[in-house]
Formats: structure tokens, C-alpha cells, sequence
């Protein structure tokens, strides 16, 4: 009887845990800087869909190189192409993207000792997946003529891309939340650069394959960056702490 009530406190005390946020001590400077880089994400990104916004709806400004980018794009089309194309709009589309992002997540939340970090990117993406379905249908703007498009005829609004949206917020948030807590700048530096490149061609294949205009993939990249920049701050919030004064990191 002791034994067995030995076992379900200490899984009790391990469930526990998995809602303890795990704590962090940086440097005060260190913890300055991440509060700035979300800051600038956040900034940055809100002026950027602004000023998309009203291009498209003015018709100048950075729509203008909607047609020119979009007629290059196709012009690059081959079967090989296309199935490259085809097959990231697939694996970051709303059927394929939804189950990684669980699986992820579930797994993330039973093999770590706390929950915190998937938790915080399952919000996130809950927060990027609102914030398309609510400004797409007010903002409606019409996709690319239908004789564009490679794999179905989509007549849902255009304007922001749901696709290189979810992309970008998953990929990006992901390696900030693993690889903030390694001291490697070069494995860190690596992920970033992965990341965002696969993210560059999620929205290079929702252009290409005729979904979207290329203004489209920008505003979407430039709410992500609201998204990943308040992501960030939450989590520096919520788990740095600075250094007492006089220790060594």
C-alpha cells in the first residue's frame, strides 16, 4: 500500500510539473535584447501589412508587382516544378499542417518535463489561424483568375495567405523555442536559416501554383512576424530571469 501510494504521488508531482514553466537566468542584457528583437518583430511587421494593405486596395505601391512576379513564376513551370511546388503547398496546407502541428505538440508535451514551450506554440498557432480567418473575408480580395491555378479551383479571399502564414508561424516559432535554450550560436544561426527558407518557398508555391498574388505571401509573412515577435515576448516574460549581479554565466 506504501509502494503503490509512493507511485501516484510521484505521478501526481510529474504532473504537476509538466505546468511549471521552466525558468531560465540570462543576463540582464540578454533578456533586454530578446524584449527589443520582439519589440522590432512586432513593430516591423504591423507597418509592413499596413502598408501592403493599402497598396492593394490603392492598386499601387507593392501590388504593383503582383503580375510581373506571378507571370515570371509561371513561366518557370515544369512537371518536376510542380510537384515540388505542389507538394509543400501540401504539407503546410490546412489538412496536413493542423495534424504536424498536433502531433508536435502532443508529443512535445509528454516527452518534455514541462509543457510550457509546446503549449505556447499550439497558441500561437490557434492565434495565426484567428487572425487569417478573421481579416481574409473582411479584406476579400479576389484570387489570381482560376485559369492559374494547377491542382483545383480555390474562390475563397485571397488576401492574407493561410498557407504561408501557418508555415511561417510554425517553422520559426519552433526553432525559437527549441533552440533558445542551447548555447550553440552556430546550430541556432543553421535552424533560422532552414526555417526560414522553407518558409520563402511556401510562399513561393502558393504563388506558382496560381493561389495567390505574390503581395499575398508578403502580408502573410508580415502578420507572422507580429505573431513570432509576441510569441517571444510571452516567452520571455513568462520564463527569463536575470542573472544575480556578479555571477558568471
Amino acid at each position: 500500500m506504501a509502494s503503490a501510494s509512493t507511485d501516484e504521488r510521484g505521478t501526481m508531482r510529474r504532473f504537476h510539473e509538466k505546468f511549471i514553466v521552466e525558468v531560465r537566468t540570462v543576463p540582464a542584457s540578454s533578456r533586454r535584447n530578446l524584449y527589443i528583437i520582439a519589440g522590432v518583430l512586432v513593430v516591423v511587421g504591423l507597418v509592413a501589412f499596413l502598408v501592403i494593405l493599402d497598396s492593394i486596395r490603392e492598386g499601387d505601391g507593392l501590388s504593383a508587382i503582383d503580375r510581373p512576379v506571378q507571370g515570371w513564376l509561371e513561366g518557370l513551370r515544369s512537371p518536376t516544378l510542380t510537384v515540388v511546388m505542389a507538394t509543400i503547398a501540401t504539407v503546410f496546407g490546412p489538412i496536413a499542417l493542423p495534424i504536424i502541428v498536433l502531433i508536435t505538440t502532443v508529443w512535445w508535451g509528454f516527452a518534455a518535463k514541462h509543457a510550457w514551450r509546446p503549449l505556447l506554440l499550439a497558441a500561437s498557432m490557434i492565434v495565426g489561424v484567428v487572425t487569417v480567418q478573421i481579416l481574409a473575408p473582411v479584406i476579400g480580395r479576389q484570387r489570381p483568375p482560376i485559369t492559374s491555378m494547377l491542382i483545383g479551383v480555390d474562390h475563397t479571399p485571397s488576401f492574407p495567405s493561410g498557407h504561408v502564414m501557418g508555415a511561417t508561424d510554425f517553422l520559426v516559432i519552433t526553432t525559437y523555442l527549441v533552440f533558445s535554450r542551447r548555447r550553440n550560436p552556430v546550430s541556432t544561426v543553421v535552424a533560422l536559416i532552414v526555417a526560414i527558407v522553407l518558409a520563402i518557398a511556401t510562399a513561393a508555391s502558393r504563388v506558382y501554383l496560381g493561389y495567390h498574388w505574390p503581395t499575398d505571401a508578403l502580408a502573410s509573412m508580415s502578420l507572422s512576424l507580429i505573431v513570432i515577435g509576441g510569441a517571444i515576448a510571452v516567452d520571455t516574460w513568462r520564463t527569463v530571469r536575470v542573472e544575480p549581479a556578479g555571477r558568471s554565466r
